[in-house]
């Protein structure tokens, strides 16, 4: 089916209210009627033959066909969007892609891939920012962001990435690792935690062990300090898998002979859903899903 002009105010309707799932906030966005962006969109099911929202009484939710419309929607305006900026001479505002994430993910994950994303997208800055807090995505703020959660944040669409496990880990010059057999003995040592929502109470419950007396030795805001504590021989501490594997790599912690506990929350790459990705921005995020699909999480 070849694509006429005349059906470009709906596709573009369409994409803007696939966005926001909500009709009111794309004709704000593209300064029509609420009624008009409903035309827009009934007019383009009626052409393709199939429904794209789901209408209830809360609102419209996008059906299966209206997804694969509205990524394809997507990725078609924001490439045409890039181009055109590009030959009004903003290629240098359009070629940087800020993302926000956890220090310990930045530094232990994401960095090793790099090189694979430098060697394919020659044309593409990465600007890196690491904070505990979570990130406002607003007109200034950045275009992507990697989140440690449940994959539901109000007005995020949120892509997810990997699951993670949390295990134990240890220095092995640590005294006393030799002899550990069962996970009470860990309450004769140090433990070592950070400020993530899922932690040692957690670990010592899956484990068998309820209500037990423990003290957290050393507490870290992020994972790395707690990974570079446990590698100076301070204590045990709770690995995530992702985090830990560098230093498992290299023999400066190694996994103490315990079950491992599934990590509540994934990782997910999210990012504004009010807002039409750019075109270095939607590169970087179909690289990073591919890229964990080839290589593994």
């Amino acid at each position: 089916m070849a694509l006429r002009s005349d059906w470009l105010p709906a596709l573009a309707a369409f994409e803007a209210a696939a966005r926001h799932q909500n009709f009111a906030h794309a004709a704000e966005e593209l300064h029509l009627t609420a009624s008009a962006v409903s035309h827009h969109v009934r007019k383009l099911e009626g052409r393709l033959g199939v429904a794209l929202f789901q209408r209830h009484a809360r609102g419209v939710a996008l059906t299966a066909e209206g997804r694969q419309l509205a990524d394809a929607a997507s990725n078609a305006l924001a490439d045409l969007d890039g181009s055109l900026k590009a030959l009004r001479g903003g290629r240098g505002e359009t070629a940087r892609v800020r993302l926000t994430t956890l220090h310990s993910l930045s530094v232990s994950w994401l960095l090793p891939r790099l090189p694979r994303f430098a060697a394919a997208f020659l044309d593409i800055a990465l600007a890196l920012e690491t904070d505990t807090a979570l990130a406002r995505f607003d007109d200034g703020g950045p275009d992507l962001g990697i989140r440690h959660g449940p994959g539901h944040w109000p007005g995020l669409t949120a892509h997810p990435l990997m699951d993670e496990e949390l295990f134990a880990v240890a220095s092995p010059a640590l005294p006393g690792i030799d002899a550990l057999r069962e996970p009470a003995d860990l309450l004769r040592l140090p433990l070592i935690a950070d400020l993530a929502r899922q932690g040692w109470p957690d670990w010592f419950r899956a484990a068998g062990l309820h209500g037990p007396r423990f003290e957290e030795r050393w507490r870290f805001v992020d994972s790395t300090g707690a990974m570079h504590a446990a590698a100076q021989g301070l204590g045990v501490a709770l690995a995530r898998d992702r985090i830990a594997r560098p230093w498992l790599a290299d023999g400066r912690l190694v996994r103490l002979p315990f079950p491992s506990l599934p990590a509540r929350w994934s990782y997910h790459i999210v990012y504004p859903s009010h807002r039409r990705l750019r075109a270095p921005a939607q590169a970087f995020v179909r690289w990073l899903l591919d890229d964990v699909a080839e290589f593994g999480p």
